[in-house]
C-alpha cells in the first residue's frame, strides 16, 4: 500500500474550469511508456523508451493523482505505454482505490491491450475498478502479429475473458487502419456484441513519428459508418460522457458502437480532460505540443501549494481545440510525441 501521499493531504478547491468555461473531471496518467507490443500506427519497431530514473515513482503519481482529485476530477484512467507492465503497479491502484470508497471519486479504471489483464482481473476488480478498456484492432492472428509486430491474439483473448469472468466491464476498442482491418469492423463489432461488450473505432491520429506516412493507414470513419449503415440499422444514443466518443444502438446485435473522431468531427467543445505523462508533464490537449512541468513543483515541496498553483496555470491555458490534419501535404506527424508517451 503506498502511504506516501496519504501524507499531503490537498484542501479542497472550487473545480477546475479552463478559459472556455469547460470544467476539468477527467484525468488521464501515463504510468509508462513503455509498452510489450509495438503497434505500428503508435510506435516505430525500435523505440527509444524514457530513462527509468526519470519517470515519477508511484508514491509521486499517488500524490499528484490525488492533488487532482482533490481540485474536482471526478474520473481518473490509468493508461501508458502499456500501464500493466509497470513494475507494482496494483500498489498504485489499490491505494488510489482510496478516493472511491471516501466517495471523491466516481471512476478509477484503465486502458489496456489486454496482454497481461490474466494476471490482474482479479485484482483490478477488488480494487473497485468495474470497467476496462481494452485496445484490440483484429480478431485475425496473423493481421494481429502484423498491426501489433509480435503480439500474441490468444493472449489478448484470454485476458478479455479474464476481465469477464472477474467482473468487470470491457468496452473494445479498435483503431481503423486502411487495407488492413477496415472490412473486418463488422465481424469485429458483431464479436464484442455478441460478448456483451461495446466496441469503440478510433481514427489514426498523427502523433509521433513511426517510420512512415498516415496517409497510408487513414480511413475516415464516416466512410465506415456509411458501409455499418447498408448492413446494420444504427440509431444515434445521447450517451454523453463528456468524451470524444459517438455512440449508436446496433438493432441487428442490440449492442453500442461508438465513433472517436478526430480527423473528421473535431470534437474539443465538450472536452473536460487532461492528460499526465508518467514524468510529470501535463497536457491539456492531445493535439497540441503545450505542455506543463509538474514535477518540479511536486518535488520542492512536501505539501501541494506549489503543485496546486501549477495545475492552476496550466488548466488557464488550455486551448481551445486541436489541429489533428491528414493529407498528401501534411503527412506528418501534428505532435512530435508519440501516443505511447502522452497516455491515450
Amino acid at each position: 500500500m503506498i502511504g506516501h501521499a496519504l501524507n499531503h493531504p490537498a484542501s479542497p478547491t472550487a473545480a477546475m474550469t479552463d478559459p472556455f468555461g469547460r470544467t476539468i473531471s477527467y484525468l488521464r496518467v501515463s504510468v509508462t511508456d513503455r509498452c510489450d507490443l509495438r503497434c505500428f500506427y503508435c510506435m516505430s519497431e525500435d523505440m527509444t523508451f524514457l530513462p527509468k530514473a526519470d519517470l515519477l515513482t508511484l508514491e509521486e503519481l499517488d500524490r499528484l493523482c490525488s492533488a487532482f482529485i482533490a481540485k474536482g476530477v471526478r474520473k481518473l484512467r490509468l493508461t501508458g505505454g502499456e500501464p500493466l507492465v509497470r513494475r507494482n503497479l496494483m500498489s498504485l491502484v489499490r491505494s488510489l482505490s482510496r478516493h472511491l470508497d471516501s466517495g471523491a471519486l466516481n471512476e478509477l479504471t484503465l486502458t489496456t491491450n489486454g496482454s497481461q489483464l490474466a494476471r490482474f482481473a482479479s485484482e483490478l476488480r477488488d480494487c473497485g475498478v468495474k470497467r476496462i478498456n481494452v485496445s484490440l484492432d483484429t480478431l485475425d492472428p496473423a493481421k494481429f502479429r502484423a498491426i501489433t509486430r509480435w503480439g500474441d491474439l490468444d493472449k489478448v483473448l484470454a485476458g478479455v475473458e479474464a476481465a469477464r469472468a472477474a467482473g468487470l466491464a470491457v468496452k473494445i476498442n479498435a483503431v481503423a487502419l486502411k487495407n488492413m482491418n477496415e472490412e473486418e469492423i463488422p465481424s469485429l463489432m458483431e464479436w464484442a456484441h455478441g460478448k456483451g461488450m461495446a466496441l469503440t473505432l478510433i481514427e489514426v491520429m498523427p502523433m509521433g513519428d513511426i517510420g512512415e506516412g498516415r496517409i497510408d493507414q487513414y480511413v475516415p470513419l464516416s466512410l465506415l459508418r456509411a458501409r455499418l449503415a447498408k448492413q446494420y440499422t444504427l440509431t444515434d444514443l445521447d450517451d454523453d460522457t463528456g468524451g470524444p466518443a459517438r455512440y449508436v444502438r446496433v438493432s441487428e446485435t442490440g449492442g453500442k458502437l461508438g465513433f472517436i473522431t478526430p480527423m473528421t468531427h473535431n470534437f474539443c467543445e465538450s472536452c473536460n480532460r487532461v492528460r499526465i505523462t508518467c514524468t510529470g508533464t501535463l497536457h491539456t490537449c492531445l493535439g497540441h505540443e503545450d505542455a506543463s512541468d509538474l514535477r518540479k513543483p511536486l518535488r520542492a515541496s512536501v505539501d501541494n501549494e506549489l503543485l496546486g498553483a501549477a495545475i492552476d496555470r496550466a488548466i488557464r491555458l488550455k486551448p481551445k481545440g486541436h489541429d489533428f490534419i491528414i493529407d498528401r501535404r501534411h503527412n506528418r506527424p501534428s505532435v512530435s510525441r508519440h501516443m505511447s508517451v502522452t497516455g491515450g
